[in-house]
């Protein structure tokens, strides 16, 4: 017993207390921060992106696109790309994800997330949540499952993740959504009672990312269906996750 309680005051307490005021680590890539007036179109940056996720004219990223791999940024010689380790980088518009030379973290964070009263009254108490790894490489799936471990504890704001779709308030789609996922994923929408949300989660999921040319895919479901809530990042870290829900269902902005 004496251990046991001598081990937790040496650990001291692990969650982390305000979510969403957390710290990052200056090495995360997060918001781009770009310069275009120190652009001079020379196309390095174009000819490394894997997801074609970069516009020189004008100078742009989609963040949708984005696999935050950083080498736009280091085949720069002009400083023009830059990544800022700003993590909050959900979205309720695909069209938001965009990043030009005049969005900082405070226009981006006020306007990415639209709230709507009719998700906040339903959904703001508790939210369960059926994950659907639709093909994915399984980065965005291990990052989800840590939303539930002791350091960031999602539950403790009503968020779960829950076994069967009929349990379900909504769908959490990661993977770039394959031939083999796609009858599995429209099944589990249609066995998740009405009304629900529908988020994706990470870049393969909203763009395709890397796979988004391959013959291998089918992602006829996401023009047939209504999409809520768009979380970028390969793969999304769990404090992005967390406060893209939080800002979603809860108005805390």
């Amino acid at each position: 017993m004496f251990d046991t309680l001598k081990s937790r005051i040496f650990q001291g307490e692990q969650f982390i207390k305000d979510i969403q005021n957390a710290p990052m680590r200056e090495q995360f890539r997060g918001l781009p921060v770009l310069k275009s007036t120190n652009c001079d179109s020379c196309k390095k940056c174009l000819d490394v992106c894997p997801t074609g996720a970069l516009n020189i004219n004008p100078l742009s990223i989609d963040m949708g696109k984005c696999t935050f791999c950083g080498m736009c940024r280091n085949v720069c010689d002009r400083n023009a790309i830059n990544f800022s380790n700003f993590y909050k980088l959900a979205s309720t518009s695909k069209e938001n994800l965009i990043i030009n030379d005049r969005t900082t973290k405070e226009i981006f964070y006020k306007t990415a997330i639209e709230v709507r009263k009719e998700i906040t009254s339903m959904f703001s108490k508790s939210l369960k949540l059926r994950q659907v790894s639709a093909g994915g490489c399984n980065g965005c799936e291990m990052e989800l499952n840590a939303t539930s471990n002791v350091n960031f504890d999602m539950g403790r704001f009503g968020i779960d993740f829950v076994a069967s779709p009929r349990h379900a308030d909504g769908i959490v789609i990661t993977g770039p959504i394959t031939k083999n996922m796609a009858y599995a994923l429209e099944d589990c929408y249609k066995a998740t009672p009405d009304p629900k949300i529908v988020i994706l989660c990470g870049t393969c999921a909203i763009s395709g990312g890397v796979y988004q040319n391959s013959d291998e895919t089918d992602r006829n479901f996401l023009g047939k269906y209504k999409i809520d809530l768009y979380i970028p990042g390969c793969p999304v870290h769990p404090l992005t996750f967390i406060n893209g829900i939080l800002d979603f269902i809860k108005s805390l902005k």
